[in-house]
């Protein structure tokens, strides 16, 4: 009888630990967006942050009209957001979705110790800027492949 009270106490908190969590659509008039549902999602002027409770790090999603930059200035606007010195190599044109120009960034500032991952979508005088931050510590296993999810399922409607 103990055996079999261990072995369903067994499978039943390996089921539970494995499920991984629900999701929920965060939908504005432009774009969308599947997060955990556990998560928070706040739009503070346009500015959209959706994050843990636990507040160890977010996604931040802004989107800009009748913006005039010009392709060629892309990477550099992207460089200048982190103040960064790195090369514009270092940020990479990673396609295109519906039209959209696509560029991807990867940075750790030493300084604050945290990740930055940073997808700018351009089409003519409109920009998505969606950026992850995640605090060093918490940057590998559940947290990065959570925060990644989300990240790559961001859509635009138009």
């Amino acid at each position: 009888m103990k055996k079999y009270l261990l072995i369903t106490a067994f499978l039943v908190s390996t089921f539970s630990f494995s499920q991984k969590p629900g999701k929920e659509l965060y939908e504005s008039e432009n774009y969308s967006i599947k997060m955990p549902d556990l998560w928070k999602a706040t739009n503070d002027e346009g500015i959209v942050n959706i994050f843990p409770t636990n507040q160890i790090g977010a996604i931040t999603i802004s989107e800009y009209h009748d913006l005039d930059l010009p392709k060629e200035e892309v990477k550099k606007f992207i460089l200048a957001l982190y103040n960064s010195a790195d090369d514009e190599k270092k940020v990479k044109n990673t396609g295109s979705k519906k039209g959209y120009s696509e560029y991807q960034y990867d940075y750790f500032d030493e300084k604050e110790n945290l990740f930055w991952v940073t997808k700018v979508y351009q089409k003519n005088k409109d920009l998505f800027l969606v950026s992850i931050n995640c605090q060093q510590k918490h940057w590998n296993g559940n947290y990065k492949m959570l925060f990644s999810e989300a990240f790559e399922s961001f859509k635009i409607k138009k």
